[in-house]
């Protein structure tokens, strides 16, 4: 199974990763991927950057990198209620949004709370993608949470830094087992992330490669596998949230 693109990389501006944003794309280049998201931790995670830095992406403007670039952000989910750490008016101006729930950002709550949590922030008609919902520190209802993503037009991340045997998420394997197959009987997109905070990670799907492999996960359900399946994707999610 061939891998071109990759939704979720981080770069020095997100205060814990290690590669500038050229770097991460000459990694994405000489992968031979067709698009690269480079998707900053939003505001409230400790050391990364102040929500001007989103603001000013209008740099980038008109620039030929070589390769598709799609500049947005990994929102921190920060409540029950799905609210994310950066405003409407920032929200609209970027090309790509994963929500994350991050302990530093979010105490858990009851399973239900924290599905709740994942469900309200799907409601939010600038987030495309709902990051890593394996962290076994944050109990998931993920019968609930697959069939609330197929109900909004949503797709569910796999994350291969959180199958990294160093990964500090707990039992990520075993939710994702779970929410795959889910996602496989309800028809839910997914969206691998490399969540690379390092160039030398750029599309590096290994672990997660090898779990959609153990459940026999159906190609035309990974975003990742065609450009054209991407964008499709983007434009239906764009148009069932005018729809509502």
């Amino acid at each position: 199974m061939n891998f071109y693109l990759d939704t979720h990389t981080h770069t020095l501006a997100s205060g814990h990763a290690y590669s500038t944003v050229s770097e991460m794309i000459n990694a994405a280049k000489e992968k031979g991927l067709s698009l690269l998201a480079i998707t900053e931790h939003a505001p409230k995670m400790p050391g990364t950057c102040h929500e001007f830095y989103f603001h000013n992406f209008r740099v980038f403007k008109n620039k030929d990198f070589g390769i598709e670039l799609l500049l947005g952000s990994e929102l921190n989910i920060l409540d029950f209620d799905g609210h994310v750490d950066l405003d409407e008016n920032t929200l609209k101006s970027l090309d790509l949004c994963i929500a994350s729930l991050h302990l530093p950002c979010y105490e858990p709550g009851t399973k239900e709370q924290n599905t709740n949590a994942y469900i309200n922030a799907m409601k939010n008609p600038y987030i495309h993608i709902i990051g890593h919902p394996d962290d076994g520190r944050i109990p998931v209802d993920y019968e609930k949470l697959v069939k609330t993503a197929k109900e909004n037009h949503i797709a569910l991340e796999l994350n291969n830094s959180s199958l990294n045997p160093l990964s500090f998420r707990p039992n990520a394997k075993e939710n994702d087992l779970v929410y795959l197959e889910l996602c496989k009987t309800y028809q839910v997109p997914i969206s691998l992330g490399s969540d690379a905070h390092i160039c030398y990670d750029v599309a590096n799907f290994t672990y997660a490669a090898s779990v959609l492999k153990q459940v026999n996960f159906p190609e035309e359900l990974i975003l990742n596998t065609s450009l054209e399946r991407f964008k499709q994707y983007m434009e239906e999610r764009k148009k069932f949230i005018k729809s509502i």
